[in-house]
């Protein structure tokens, strides 16, 4: 039987799926390890190293790099060649360029490490995403989804708590060391995948004598990619979902750098309200993914426009906190936004791994990675022009309520941007779809 076939009988559970459970480790231990280790980089940096705030502000572009410039042919690639193998492979260089960052005497060294490290990464992601959607069941994609969006924030929460704790007695060279340890677990649990199905398929793909994937394997790299972006324009409810998601992201990364100026004005003399904010964020979208993920269906008009609501709200309303407004505010409107995150994330993704056919998923999440990374670019620094200009509060109440608005644009149009009523976990026989 394939790893990837499953009785038609009674529901099995997605755990009982050993390469899901397997990618899920590896995910979970690099996912944390990975958070540990911005903590660490930015107290090195800001703390130990006293850098220079532009030499600080190239970090997040230096990581953005990558992406651009590789993001969607990174998804051709993850798409065309063995996944587990291009995994296990950016897993391995990752944890090599990690411990070299432990030598690191300055900026001018981290910051070309810190990319070539985030380049491994571009070829990481959609490899997972493309692997993800073959191995599980289409009717437990959402739910794959969900907990890969929970680790995800449990580790936002944890890595960043746990690093603090970890600072008081160790140095931060020391905790980039977790980093490097738990990549190299994630490369054993992808080392003991190498021989799935999968693999065998692709070394199997020019032999076949199903013609569309004969056809698609004589297809030079450019055509792949072209093929891919084709599909995106193509799809009404992809080509919806990835343009507001763009638009929301583009004006959320205008301000999302901009917390510790806001709170600097807000709360002069609470350094540590920021943190508890940030903490509550991840635990707003914790709770809601867990909720999704029990809920079992996500209507794709209120995941990805209610979340942006939600978003937005919450991100105008900071816009109105003073001085003297009450510390809880922060910690509410941080779960909101972190509310807020857990429907958009999850529901994007589930949409990008619904609605793309099995053969092109690492193309379309590669086109994502390009287009977010991009972004991470240009939108900071617009951001902070238009804070030097305008004020840091008045920024954030109007580019909360523009995000605000389009999420209730998106709820009121849903069924025009996506015609797809819902898609739940059950058989696909059993899903309630609307033309």
């Amino acid at each position: 039987m394939s790893t990837t076939s499953v009785s038609n009988g009674r529901q099995v559970s997605i755990w009982q799926n050993r390469i899901f459970t397997k990618m899920y480790s590896a995910y979970a231990v690099s996912s944390f390890g990975e958070w540990f280790d911005v903590f660490a980089i930015e107290i090195l940096v800001a703390y130990r190293w006293h850098a220079d705030p532009f030499m600080i502000a190239l970090i997040p572009v230096m990581i953005a790099l990558p992406g651009i410039l590789f993001g969607s042919f990174a998804g051709v690639i993850a798409d065309r060649w063995k996944k587990v193998n291009l995994m296990l492979l950016a897993d391995a260089a990752e944890t090599l360029l990690t411990i070299l960052l432990l030598f690191v005497p300055g900026m001018y060294w981290m910051l070309p490490l810190l990319a070539f490290r985030a380049a491994m990464g571009v070829f990481r992601v959609p490899a997972h995403q493309a692997l993800t959607r073959q191995v599980v069941r289409e009717d437990q994609l959402l739910k794959a989804t969900s907990y890969n969006g929970l680790v995800n924030q449990f580790s936002k929460i944890a890595g960043p708590l746990l690093g603090a704790v970890a600072l008081t007695v160790i140095s931060p060279q020391l905790c980039i060391l977790v980093n490097a340890i738990t990549r190299f677990f994630s490369c054993i649990l992808l080392y003991t995948m190498r021989h799935i199905d999968e693999n065998a398929k692709a070394e199997n793909r020019e032999n076949s004598d199903d013609s569309e994937n004969g056809a698609e394997t004589k297809m030079s790299f450019a055509q792949l990619w072209k093929q891919g972006w084709a599909l995106l324009l193509q799809r009404r409810i992809l080509f919806s979902s990835f343009i507001v998601n763009m638009i929301i992201m583009l004006i959320i990364l205008m301000i999302d750098f901009q917390f510790p100026t806001l709170y600097r004005e807000i709360a002069p003399h609470n350094e540590s309200l920021l943190g508890w904010m940030v903490a509550a964020t991840g635990v707003g979208a914790f709770i809601t993914i867990l909720l999704l993920n029990r809920l079992g269906k996500v209507r794709y008009g209120l995941g990805i426009g209610g979340g942006a609501a939600l978003i937005g709200a919450a991100f105008g309303s900071m816009g109105l906190l003073r001085a003297e407004s009450h510390e809880m505010w922060s910690i509410v409107l941080g779960l909101v936004i972190g509310i807020g995150n857990g429907l958009s994330i999850v529901t994007y993704n589930y949409v990008l791994q619904k609605e793309t056919p099995e053969g092109m998923t690492g193309r379309i999440f590669g086109i994502q990675n390009m287009s977010a990374s991009t972004m991470m670019v240009g939108a900071p620094l617009i951001g902070g022009l238009l804070i030097r200009g305008m004020g840091v509060s008045k920024v954030f109440f109007l580019l909360g309520t523009v995000v605000f608005i389009i999420g209730v644009i998106c709820l009121s149009f849903q069924h025009v941007l996506w015609p797809t009523r819902f898609q739940s976990t059950q058989p696909q026989e059993m899903q309630e779809v609307s033309g």
